[in-house]
C-alpha cells in the first residue's frame, strides 16, 4: 500500500467529517462524587500537503461544547461556561488553538510520527505523536499538561474534586476530496 503522505498533492481537510475530543479526568479526595468530561472541538480550518509531509489546523475556542453523557443540560451548560471563562480557556483572550507541523516521518503499515507546535492559551510548545492512516482518515491522540500551557486545571469544593493536569486529545482527521 503506497504512503498517503508520498503523493502529491495538497488537500483542504474535511472539517464536517473530522473530529477532536478531548477528554479531561477528575481526582482527589471526593473525585467519585464528580464525573469526567468529553469535549468536542470543532476544527475551524484545517490543510494537509501530502507532497510536502505538513498539516495545519485551527480551532476556534469559542466553537467547543461540553458534550458529557448523563449530566443535566445545565450542568453541562455550567461545565462550559467555566471552560470557555478565564479560568480554563479564556476564549476572549485566546480565540484559536493551533497546530503547524514540523516534521511527519512515515512508519510501517501506514503510520507516521508527527512532531509539531502546538499553540494553545497564548503559548507555544512542541508536541509529538503517532497518527495511522487508512484511506484518507488519520487518527491517533496525544496526552498534554494543562499546566504546560499556562492553564491552572480547576478545583472546586476547597481542591478535594479537580481536574487532573493531564488531558488527551483524540482525533479523526478526514482530507476532502
Amino acid at each position: 500500500m503506497a504512503c498517503q503522505f508520498a503523493g502529491a498533492q495538497a488537500a483542504d481537510i474535511d472539517s464536517a467529517h473530522s473530529s477532536i475530543t478531548v477528554k479531561v479526568e477528575k481526582s482527589g479526595l471526593f473525585s467519585a462524587f464528580a464525573h469526567n468530561h468529553t469535549i468536542q472541538a470543532p476544527l475551524a480550518t484545517g490543510h494537509l500537503d501530502t507532497q510536502k509531509r505538513i498539516v495545519s489546523l485551527t480551532l476556534n475556542t469559542k466553537d467547543m461544547k461540553v458534550v458529557d453523557e448523563g449530566v443535566k443540560e445545565s450542568e453541562r451548560a455550567e461545565i462550559e461556561q467555566t471552560m470557555k471563562s478565564e479560568k480554563v480557556l479564556d476564549v476572549q483572550k485566546f480565540p484559536e488553538i493551533r497546530f503547524a507541523s514540523t516534521s511527519i516521518a512515515p512508519q510501517d503499515g501506514g503510520r507516521y510520527q508527527v512532531k509539531g507546535d502546538l499553540t494553545l492559551h497564548g503559548t507555544t510548545h512542541a508536541i509529538e505523536f503517532p497518527v495511522a492512516e487508512s484511506n484518507g482518515r488519520y487518527t491517533g491522540s496525544v496526552k498534554l499538561k494543562q499546566t504546560e500551557f499556562g492553564i491552572a486545571p480547576v478545583s472546586i469544593a476547597g481542591g478535594t474534586v479537580k481536574v487532573k493536569d493531564a488531558i488527551e486529545i483524540v482525533f479523526e482527521i478526514v482530507t476532502g476530496k
